[in-house]
């Protein structure tokens, strides 16, 4: 007996997955959009987010989140982190005990630090959580180019069981235990992409960009371990891996918010003109607290974080970690 599967969110990421789900078990995407639900069922396509992409005829798509959730098996959050916690508070009342909930938010809760999977504990106390991630890029999966993800949860036997529902083709899709350093990895990524974006946009060479990339993964791995995630996962497909693709990609959302920063655009003004979160963006404020609280070194986060919120200019940033003093690479900063 195949589970049946309800995926909340119809953005590209959230089709993307439902539409590898769909290839191994009947699933239902939930989206706000009557627009966006019609066409998923009628032309099976989500041209917003995905342009010439052809979804599954098996996939279906509905309004009604007491329909998307009533029968569900597992429960996928591709949910804004901003919008997170009220669509939790919304499931509950039709999401039967016991049902397992994968994550896949890249970002974190601004008024709490909480990560998705804290969140879904709190409101959904009893559900088994967790969350797949990794350098997956919604428009080349689409595409069918080969790509690996990991699913992290911290109970082996339910992980490895809900392995094969995303498991599909070309998408390979890997087990981890460590909750924790696979969810902050995704997340934390995300200031270091604006950060090489905004050396992109200001003509910056390679060897900045692999600069920018390494030094930015120490930083996040030491946040990472201090708040309880393992040191090997950020060496992983949910560390270095996710840090590649959303550091070098044209596709990638965060990049992209850098890049034109860069260029001297306003941030307001960016993220106005995109249809698509970039969590980066949402998070760095959360990202620097947490930093202060754990007692991080964080220069190049700090930085994304005086250049998003308007204190300083990409320039003056950059000129800033020029200066900043070079230590031993084994040591913070």
């Amino acid at each position: 007996m195949k589970l049946k599967v309800s995926l909340l969110g119809g953005g590209s990421w959230g089709t993307t997955v439902a539409a590898l789900i769909a290839r191994n078990a009947p699933i239902k995407i939930w989206a706000r959009s009557q627009d966006t639900v019609d066409e998923i069922n009628t032309h099976h396509t989500n041209s917003k987010y995905l342009p010439d992409a052809k979804l599954p005829e098996t996939l279906t798509a509905t309004a009604d989140l007491a329909e998307a959730v009533g029968d569900a098996d597992v429960l996928v959050m591709g949910i804004p982190s901003s919008n997170y916690r009220s669509v939790l508070e919304q499931v509950k009342p039709h999401l039967r005990p016991w049902v397992p909930v994968i994550s896949l938010t890249k970002g974190l809760e601004l008024s709490t630090r909480m990560r998705m999977t804290d969140i879904v504990t709190e409101v959904l106390p009893g559900h088994p959580v967790g969350v797949l991630t990794g350098p997956n890029l919604a428009r080349e999966i689409m595409a069918g180019q080969a790509a690996a993800s990991v699913i992290a949860m911290e109970d082996d036997i339910i992980v490895q069981e809900l392995q094969t529902l995303f498991h599909s083709g070309l998408f390979r899709v890997y087990t981890n235990t460590d909750l924790i350093g696979c969810e902050l990895a995704s997340v934390l990524k995300n200031i270091i992409a604006i950060a090489v974006g905004m050396g992109d946009g200001m003509g910056a060479g390679d060897n900045t960009r692999s600069g920018l990339i390494t030094r930015g993964l120490a930083e996040v791995t030491r946040l990472g371990v201090a708040m309880g995630g393992r040191a090997e996962t950020f060496a992983g497909l949910a560390g270095m891996g996710d840090m590649i693709a959303t550091c070098t990609s044209s596709l990638s959302r965060n990049r992209h918010v850098g890049y034109e920063l860069g260029k001297g655009r306003d941030i307001d003004e960016i993220i106005n003109d995109m249809h698509m979160v970039a969590e980066g963006v949402k998070s760095a404020p959360t990202v620097i607290a947490l930093a202060e609280e754990y007692n991080i070194d964080m220069p190049i986060a700090r930085d994304v974080y005086d250049v998003v919120t308007k204190k300083t200019t990409p320039r003056q940033a950059f000129i800033g970690l020029l200066k900043t003093a070079a230590g031993s690479e084994a040591d913070s900063g």
